[in-house]
């Protein structure tokens, strides 16, 4: 059934009440619904105007979305260059996503979670060969990490030097 203006308001607001979202995200939804069902209203969709009306009501957050989404992923152990993909997949501006850009002890931070949680390096059992250690530190950069940080939790002895170097504060 083709959707009309009233019917493509009430999909919009159902997704940015069921989902965190940007812009960018809930423009590609409903572009998507236009394709699947198509368009029975006048003129063109009014997307850019049902899109600027739930930034004006505060139900689209660029900036909050993109600090929650940023947060996230750092918890979980990614590294700025995924954040950073990431972000720009949902649509985030540039500036946006450099105002979110992880500081050093944050990426310390995100590198220690990843090696805790996959146990490389001194989280592991033994001292890896030297394969396995560069499959470590390969997993480590594909998950968006800097060389400099993932070496700083690899050239790590033990658990205890691993979190004091992560807790460091020289940053940049």
């Amino acid at each position: 059934m083709p959707l009309d203006r009233a019917r493509l308001e009430e999909l919009a607001l159902a997704y940015v009440a069921r989902f965190a979202t940007s812009a960018g995200k809930l423009e590609r939804y409903l572009q998507r619904k236009l394709r699947e069902r198509g368009w029975d209203g006048e003129g063109q969709p009014p997307v850019p105007a049902i899109i600027a009306r739930h930034v004006e009501l505060g139900y689209i957050d660029d900036a909050g979305f993109a600090r929650a989404k940023a947060g996230s992923l750092l918890r979980r152990g990614y590294g700025p260059r995924r954040i950073g993909q990431a972000l720009g997949e949902a649509g985030i501006a540039e500036p946006i996503r450099q105002d979110v850009r992880p500081g050093a002890a944050a990426r310390r931070q995100a590198v220690l979670a990843l090696a805790r949680k996959r146990r490389f390096g001194p989280f592991g059992t033994g001292t890896p060969d030297p394969a396995r250690r560069e499959k470590q530190i390969a997993a480590m950069l594909r998950a968006g990490h800097m060389l400099a940080d993932v070496r700083g939790v690899m050239d790590t002895r033990s658990v205890a030097e691993a979190e004091s170097w992560a807790a460091a504060e020289d940053d940049e």
